[in-house]
């Protein structure tokens, strides 16, 4: 009787979604195995709205415990209560039924364990105690996404088709985002596609004057060659679906741990360290979304997909002001801003002007002349042939990002935008802020064309061949970030998502060496002398360490957290200087002759740092490094003036 219970109630709860069609030789595969899981997200995205959710099993998506309501007026303070408040009572419920209480159930725990196979072990009601999540509904969203979606649609397929990429992948977007462009997560990604800003600059601008994650346009044409990259290392698109949004190092992981086509297994079973709920159901969700997003009418009645707009570009021969600009096309800087989201506020601010070669992309119907004319009635003087300067303040101790912002008669908002802050709360003595270049410069502040270099380390680090321990990290799409009660995913974990460099401090406090780093530099991040380091490592004097290598830290008043998101801001400083002075225009492959060293390559003659090589190389081992391996090497191109 518990089994057909628990058939009925998901037949009712998912409306009859288990007629699903399965498709296992497909190009996705949808497997039996996945069915509970994909018709659970189908009633995510269809069922609930936003102002409601359910508590289920973060395994068996089958098991749906209950609906609750999450009002959008409440506080969040409220909305974890009522969810805290059902969720201990459900586990009083499972810890009842996992003592073996099988007589004289109450109604509450009746209905909880008809949601359980009849033969469901006391052990594994034991176990769900803690895998109760709770889940967000999107439906709202989702309807919201489908009419937003036409004004791409024909664009995104149209470019996925380019590459080879299955247009059916067009449906991503209602996960990452529910094709909101203005959509921007608590880890820093952005966009409809959802960037973060390391995975992006390997594809598209991304800086303080231009960040193309913002522009539907730019950032399919980099979501269309990562997913054409995922597939090219994982060779099924179930993983290189999941690497979307897992990243590659912590998907080859799985797939040596568990076979190169065993994803559903993966999805079921794999124990990476950080492979969570939200990789574990991204395949899933995209499949669900896969399948509303092409049976709309069936989901959403009369829904109507957007019209797409007809474009006219302007591309500009020089540096301008954004104001002459606007005032030669007749309308505000504000209608620009709404037609061209890749440019940042530093133009609207008036910290820089618009930049040379840039394509003005404006509707069609806006331009009463060619565009030529409109750029010739611009005055010459104008034009400039120079970008504005930058302007740095260093922060002392004390200093908070509120009290610099007054005293550059500037906002907190600017200042995170300006310096890709993942946290307006955490700066530190030392750092390099960038201002905006319209407000007033007082001595304190340097003015350059690009951001200061760092200074040179105490013992440069060898480029020895590290052994890979690739950093597992997850991020959080829109539609898979619901548990409002639970921890959030870590911004370490997301800071550097295509960097399979592991910047963790292990259980037994040691960390693996990465390049650019030093002892000097582990020293700093600790409030401790170098010296110590040595002692504690049986390091001599002035012995460097070497990339790879595993030390011993201590802590102290520096906790390992601390410590790891000192280390996470260094590099994640390091490669935003790198991508000022250099974009990536292409990938060339080189296959290794005798002898040849993948370290030497990549220094000497492509001129790569080697954390870069990294990035595309993830699953390599260079441990185990062949002759006729293939490699993959950026090409780069200097970034020029901003």
């Amino acid at each position: 009787m518990a089994r057909k219970s628990r058939i009925l109630y998901a037949l009712v709860l998912f409306f009859g979604l288990s007629a699903l069609p399965a498709h296992a030789e497909e190009t996705f595969p949808f497997p039996e195995a996945l069915r509970p899981d994909v018709d659970f997200w189908v009633s995510i995205f269809t069922r609930y709205r936003t102002d409601e959710g359910v508590l289920h099993d973060n395994r068996d998506l089958a098991v749906v415990y209950e609906r609750i309501d999450v009002p959008a007026g409440i506080s969040r303070q409220e909305r974890n209560r009522r969810v805290k408040k059902r969720r201990e009572a459900l586990v009083r419920i499972l810890q009842s039924l996992a003592g073996g209480k099988r007589d004289g159930l109450g109604a509450e725990e009746a209905r909880v364990l008809a949601l359980w196979p009849e033969d469901v072990s006391n052990d594994e009601l034991l176990a769900a105690t803690k895998r109760i999540r709770f889940q967000q509904g999107l439906s709202d969203r989702f309807r919201e996404g489908l009419q937003r979606s036409g004004r791409w649609r024909d664009f995104i397929e149209a470019e996925l088709t380019a590459l080879g990429v299955p247009a059916e992948l067009a449906a991503l977007p209602h996960v990452e985002s529910s094709y909101n462009p203005d959509a921007r997560s608590h880890v820093g990604a952005s966009g409809i596609w959802q960037f973060t800003r390391s995975t992006g600059r390997r594809f598209m601008r991304v800086d303080h004057v231009v960040d193309e994650r913002n522009d539907p346009f730019a950032a399919t044409r980099g979501a269309a060659r990562l997913l054409a990259y995922n597939y090219s290392i994982t060779g099924n698109w179930p993983m290189a679906i999941t690497a979307y949004n897992h990243g590659l190092a912590g998907v080859r992981r799985a797939m040596r741990a568990h076979g190169d086509t065993a994803y559903v297994d993966i999805l079921r079973n794999y124990k990476g360290r950080t492979f969570g709920f939200a990789s574990r159901n991204f395949y899933v969700a995209f499949l669900a979304a896969k399948e509303v997003d092409q049976n709309p009418e069936r989901y959403f009645p009369g829904v109507v997909r957007e019209s797409p707009t007809v474009y006219a570009e302007l591309k500009l021969p020089d540096y301008v002001p954004a104001e002459d600009l606007a005032s030669a096309l007749g309308v505000s800087a504000r209608h620009i801003a709404k037609y061209n989201p890749a440019l940042q506020p530093t133009i609207w601010e008036g910290s820089k002007h618009l930049p040379r070669g840039y394509s003005v992309r404006l509707p069609a119907s806006m331009l009463q002349d060619p565009a030529d004319t409109v750029l010739a009635s611009v005055p010459k003087d104008r034009w400039q042939s120079d970008q504005l300067p930058d302007l740095f303040h260093t922060v002392a101790r004390g200093d908070t990002l509120s009290e610099i912002a007054n005293r550059y008669d500037t906002r907190v908002s600017t200042l995170v935008a300006l310096n890709g802050l993942g946290s307006r709360h955490r700066i530190r003595a030392g750092q390099q802020l960038r201002l905006p270049a319209a407000g007033p410069a007082p001595e304190v502040v340097a003015m350059a064309s690009a951001a200061p270099e760092p200074p040179e380390p105490e013992v440069v680090a060898r480029e020895a061949v590290p052994e890979e321990v690739p950093k597992v990290e997850e991020q959080e799409p829109a539609a898979l970030a619901g548990d409002i009660a639970a921890t959030a995913v870590s911004s370490l974990q997301t800071a550097l998502l295509s960097d399979p460099s592991d910047y963790t401090v292990a259980d037994d406090g040691t960390i693996e060496v990465q390049p650019l780093e030093t002892l000097g530099h582990y020293a700093d991040w600790l409030g401790l002398r170098t010296q110590r380091l040595r002692d504690i490592n049986g390091f001599a004097f002035r012995t460097p360490v070497e990339v790879g290598q595993r030390i011993k830290l201590e802590f102290g008043d520096v906790d390992a957290e601390t410590f790891e998101n000192l280390r996470v801001d260094y590099h994640r400083k390091q490669q935003d200087n790198f991508f000022r002075k250099y974009v990536i225009t292409g990938v060339r492959e080189h296959t290794i002759r005798r002898g040849e060293s993948v370290w030497i390559l990549s220094l000497r003659e492509y001129d790569v740092p080697i954390w870069l090589f990294r990035q595309y190389n993830p699953a390599l081992d260079p441990h185990r490094i062949t002759p006729d391996t293939t490699v993959r090497f950026p090409v780069l191109e200097p970034a020029g003036d901003f």
